[in-house]
C-alpha cells in the first residue's frame, strides 16, 4: 500500500504527479473563478493546468524507478511548457524539486520536505519582486512548517508528510487575505496558491490509493490538452456568429463556453449585441461550429491547423541552421524584433514597426516558455529584443531568454500593447543595442494604458461596483467606471486619461466595434479633447479598445 510508504522512488513519484495533474485539470476552471478583477482573463488555473499537463507528459514518458530521472524530465517539461506567472513559478517550483532530488533513486519524507524547500527558494528567485499573499507565501509556509514539524516524527511515511504539507499550505492559502488587501475586498484567496494546493491534494490521493481520475466531463477536455501540447496539436478554430431572434433572448456566453470546455482549451467567447465571436483551439472543429450554429448563421470562419504551423517553424528553423549554399554560414543580421499579440490588425501594426515575428497570444491566450524558445531560435540575429506585451507574459519570456545561448535575448517589460508599439517607434537599426534598449525602455515609461472590456461577474472593487456584462474603463490596473454602454465607458476613460501635457494617442479598436462606434469615439476625441489621435483597426479580441497616450 503507498501509504505505508517510506520512500519514493520514480514509479510511485509518476503515480503522484499524474493524479496531481488530473486533479488540477478537473478544478481548473474553480481557479480561474478565483480572479480578482472580473474581466475574462482569469486564466491562473488554466496557465497552471497546461503546464502542468505538460511537465507531467514528459516525466510519464520516462523509464526509469530513478526519482532523479523522473523529476529532471518532470522540471524540463515545466519549464519549456510554462505560461504565464502562475505557469512559470509551478515550473521553479519543481525545478528546485529537481535540484533537491539530484543524484537520489529514491528519497524518503524528509529528503522530500527538503526539496519542497528547495523549490520555495527557486521560486522566489525567479520573480524580481516578490509579493506575499501568493502562490509563493504558499508553498513557503506550507514547505517550512511541514518540514519543521516531520522532524520531530521517527520514521515518518511520505503520506505523513503530504499530509502535514497539506495542512499547513491550506493554512496559509485561507489566509492569504489578510496579506493582500484586494484579496480581501472581493472575497477570494490566491488563486495561484489554490492551484499549487489542488496538485498537492492530487498526490496525497494516489497515496492513499485513491488516484484522481480525470471526470467525465473534462476527460475529453483534458486529453485534448495534452495532445495540443505535446502531440496533435490541433487546429486554432475561429468564428463569428449572428444570433438569431429567437435565440438571442436566451443566449448565454457562459452555457455556450462551457458546452466548448468538452471539446479544446484556449476557449474566448465574447457577445456583442447579436454578434458572438469564438475562438478554440480544438481536434474536432466541426463539432465546435456544430454547437455554435444553434444559436445563428456564420458571418466569418477561419481555421488554421496548428501542426502544419508548427511543422513549418520546425523546417524553417532547420533551414536557418543549415549553411547556405556553397558551405558558407548564413550571416546573421544584428537585430530582431519578436511581439506578443492577438488579432490581424494588430500584427499588422506591429510588422509595419519593423517587428520580425509576432508570436500570437494576449490576454486568455498566454504564450509558453517553448512557443517564444521556437520563435527567437528560428531568427537568424545577434540580438533579439522581445516585448511581451502583458504583465502575464514577461516570466515565460525572461525563462525562454535564460535557456536560450547562443543568441542574446532582451526582454523589455512591457505590460501593455501601447507600450509595446510606442517601443518600437524608437528602435533603430543604426545605433548600438545599448542605445536602442535605453531608447525603447525611456519610450515604454512615457505611455499610459487603458482598456475597455465586459465584466464576467458582480463585485465591488475599491468601492466601484461592478455588475457582469457591463463595460469597464481601465486605466492602468484601475477600474474607473462600470456602466452598460460601452461608448460611455470608452468616452469616461479617455477623459481620464487626457490631461494637458498628453501629446497623442493611440487608439486600437477591437472585434465588435462597428464603424458607426469607431466614428463616435473619433469624433469626440477631436472635438472634445483636441489631440492627435492614431487610429488602428487591431482586431484583437476580448478588449473591445486599447488606448495609449503619452
Amino acid at each position: 500500500m503507498m501509504e505505508k510508504l517510506l520512500t519514493l522512488n520514480g514509479e510511485s513519484f509518476k503515480h503522484l504527479i499524474e493524479s496531481g495533474a488530473n486533479h488540477l485539470t478537473n478544478r481548473y476552471q474553480e481557479i480561474d473563478a478565483l480572479n480578482v478583477f472580473p474581466v475574462p482573463d482569469g486564466d491562473t488555473g488554466t496557465n497552471m493546468n497546461l503546464t502542468f499537463t505538460a511537465g507531467v507528459s514528459d516525466a510519464l514518458k520516462v523509464n526509469s524507478l530513478n526519482i532523479s530521472e523522473v523529476a529532471k524530465s518532470l522540471s524540463k517539461g515545466l519549464l519549456m511548457g510554462a505560461r504565464g506567472n502562475s505557469g512559470v513559478i509551478l515550473s521553479q517550483i519543481f525545478r528546485g524539486f529537481f535540484q533537491g532530488v539530484e543524484g537520489y533513486e529514491t528519497i524518503d519524507a524528509k529528503q522530500m520536505a527538503a526539496a519542497f524547500n528547495k523549490g520555495t527558494e527557486i521560486a522566489y528567485k525567479a520573480v524580481m519582486r516578490p509579493v506575499e499573499g501568493t502562490i509563493l507565501t504558499v508553498l513557503r509556509e506550507g514547505a517550512d512548517l511541514s518540514a519543521k514539524r516531520l522532524a520531530k516524527l521517527k520514521n515518518p511515511t511520505i503520506l505523513d508528510y503530504m499530509n502535514i504539507l497539506i495542512e499547513e499550505a491550506d493554512k496559509s492559502l485561507v489566509n492569504t487575505p489578510n496579506l493582500l488587501p484586494v484579496l480581501k475586498d472581493v472575497g477570494v484567496v490566491d488563486s495561484g496558491g489554490a492551484g499549487l494546493l489542488v496538485i498537492f491534494e492530487g498526490m496525497r490521493s494516489a497515496l492513499l490509493g485513491q488516484p484522481i481520475a480525470l471526470l467525465a466531463t473534462t476527460t475529453s477536455s483534458g486529453h485534448v490538452q495534452a495532445n495540443l501540447e505535446n502531440e496533435e496539436f490541433g487546429y486554432c478554430t475561429e468564428f463569428i456568429v449572428r444570433l438569431s431572434p429567437e435565440t438571442l433572448v436566451d443566449f448565454s456566453e457562459l452555457a455556450l463556453r462551457e458546452s466548448l470546455s468538452n471539446l479544446g482549451d484556449s476557449i474566448v467567447v465574447v457577445q456583442d449585441d447579436d454578434i458572438v465571436k469564438v475562438h478554440i483551439h480544438t481536434l474536432t472543429p466541426g463539432d465546435a461550429m456544430n454547437l455554435a450554429q444553434r444559436h445563428g448563421e456564420f458571418v466569418k470562419i477561419k481555421i488554421e491547423n496548428m501542426q502544419e504551423q508548427h511543422a513549418a517553424l520546425l523546417d524553417d528553423h532547420a533551414s536557418h541552421a543549415h549553411a547556405a549554399p556553397g558551405g558558407s554560414e548564413v550571416k546573421r543580421v544584428p537585430y530582431a524584433i519578436v511581439a506578443v499579440a492577438a488579432g490581424d490588425g494588430l500584427a499588422q501594426a506591429f510588422k509595419d514597426l519593423r517587428v520580425d515575428a509576432i508570436i500570437s497570444g494576449g490576454q486568455t491566450m498566454n504564450p509558453s516558455t517553448e512557443d517564444f524558445v521556437a520563435v527567437i531560435e528560428k531568427l537568424n540575429a545577434e540580438h533579439v529584443i522581445v516585448l511581451p506585451n502583458n504583465s502575464n507574459i514577461i516570466l515565460a519570456a525572461q525563462q525562454a531568454e535564460s535557456i536560450i545561448e547562443d543568441i542574446v535575448v532582451h526582454v523589455l517589460p512591457t505590460k501593455t500593447i501601447p507600450q509595446g508599439l510606442s517601443a518600437c517607434l524608437y528602435f533603430s537599426p543604426e545605433v548600438s543595442i545599448d542605445e536602442n534598449l535605453e531608447a525603447m525602455n525611456e519610450a515604454i515609461s512615457r505611455v499610459h494604458s487603458g482598456s475597455i472590456t465586459y465584466a464576467i461577474k458582480d463585485t465591488v472593487i475599491n468601492g466601484t461596483e461592478i455588475k457582469a456584462n457591463d463595460y469597464m474603463a481601465i486605466k492602468d490596473k484601475d477600474i474607473l467606471l462600470s456602466t452598460p454602454q460601452r461608448i460611455d465607458a470608452v468616452k469616461h476613460l479617455l477623459e481620464n486619461m487626457v490631461n494637458e501635457s498628453s501629446e497623442i494617442i493611440t487608439l486600437i479598436v477591437g472585434e465588435g466595434v462597428d464603424d458607426t462606434e469607431r466614428d463616435e469615439v473619433m469624433s469626440f476625441i477631436q472635438s472634445q479633447l483636441s489631440i492627435e489621435v492614431e487610429l488602428i483597426e487591431g482586431g484583437q479580441p476580448v478588449y473591445s479598445y486599447l488606448i495609449g497616450v503619452e
